[in-house]
């Protein structure tokens, strides 16, 4: 199958319909508020747990928005909390239904881990995007050839099917860039990854093009770390920070591994990496500089 027709989405073909961000926004005020309610009572997440028959982890998880809800528990919960008022009730409830809608990417579930699940409704539903990466191009800044490469890097036992599949679900993620309003992506990116020749020479040329195009955008930032700036704030490796709209749900930290990923969800933890991409921006080269290095990077490639 030639990269054109890989990078066709489940929209193309009559699948998907709109740009539904999935249940990350529901499970997430849901849970915000399962939590405040939870804290005002002075009840524990052990004592919640044992009312709806779970363990303290799965009330941490529903808790965070990493976790589907089911109405029953729900309605235990609120009634464990004190909750009588009908209307309270019923906001909430229905929330927990559109918290359990099923996502655009569940088309994609076969490539879709249960972990990645987080981060696609977080990402989908971002405002801002704020992230560091070390070893390759962003992913939703990544052309399709480079984002082959680097998915059979990754994924080196899967059939060309498989590859095709996360190629497609790689390149729907970018539309939030070019949804009305778009999605705010600010990223520095480490030298290593703009000098490392994945997919070979050719595939890194085309991939360097296009981030100095896409740099053009008013909605994507792009700065680069130098080789030169020596040690920086983010050296235990790749960040991203994802903003939510309204400003009343929590920002999501996400730490991507080789086969899952972590999610700090404590404010404090929060703060810290804000911290962090606040320090990695003073640090690396202005963005004015960005398409000035890349095409001299592009030049050396």
């Amino acid at each position: 199958m030639g990269t054109k027709e890989a990078a066709r989405t489940p929209s193309d073909s009559g699948v998907l319909e709109g740009q539904s961000a999935g249940p990350m926004v529901p499970r997430l005020a849901l849970g915000a508020r399962l939590r405040g309610l939870r804290e005002e009572r002075h009840i524990s997440r052990e004592a919640a747990g044992r009312v709806i028959r779970a363990s303290r982890s799965k009330i941490s998880r529903m808790e965070g928005g990493r976790h589907g809800f089911k109405l029953r528990d729900v309605a235990d919960l609120l009634t464990l909390y004190g909750v009588t008022d009908e209307a309270e009730r019923a906001t909430l409830l229905t929330l927990a239904e559109q918290a359990n809608t099923p996502a655009w990417w569940r088309y994609y579930n076969d490539v879709v881990p249960a972990w990645m699940q987080v981060y696609l409704g977080a990402e989908q539903a971002a405002s801002v995007i704020r992230c560091f990466e070390v070893q390759r191009v962003p992913g939703l800044l990544q052309t399709p050839d480079y984002a082959r490469a680097a998915i059979r890097i990754a994924h080196s036992d899967a059939c060309a099917e498989e590859i095709d599949r996360r190629v497609a679900l790689r390149m729907t993620r970018q539309r939030i860039l070019h949804r009305q309003p778009p999605a705010q992506l600010w990223a520095v990116i480490d030298e290593a990854a703009l000098r490392r020749p994945v997919g070979g020479t050719g595939t890194m040329r085309a991939q360097l093009r296009h981030l100095i195009e896409i740099c053009r955008l008013p909605q994507v930032t792009v700065q680069i770390m130098p080789f030169a700036a020596g040690g920086h704030a983010a050296e235990g490796g790749p960040v991203t920070v994802l903003r939510l709209p309204g400003g009343q749900l929590p920002d999501v930290v996400c730490l991507e591994q080789l086969t899952t990923a972590l999610y700090p969800d404590k404010p404090a933890e929060i703060e810290c990496y804000w911290d962090v991409m606040n320090r990695l921006v003073v640090e690396a080269e202005s963005p004015d500089e960005t398409a000035t290095i890349l095409h001299r990077i592009l030049q050396e490639t």
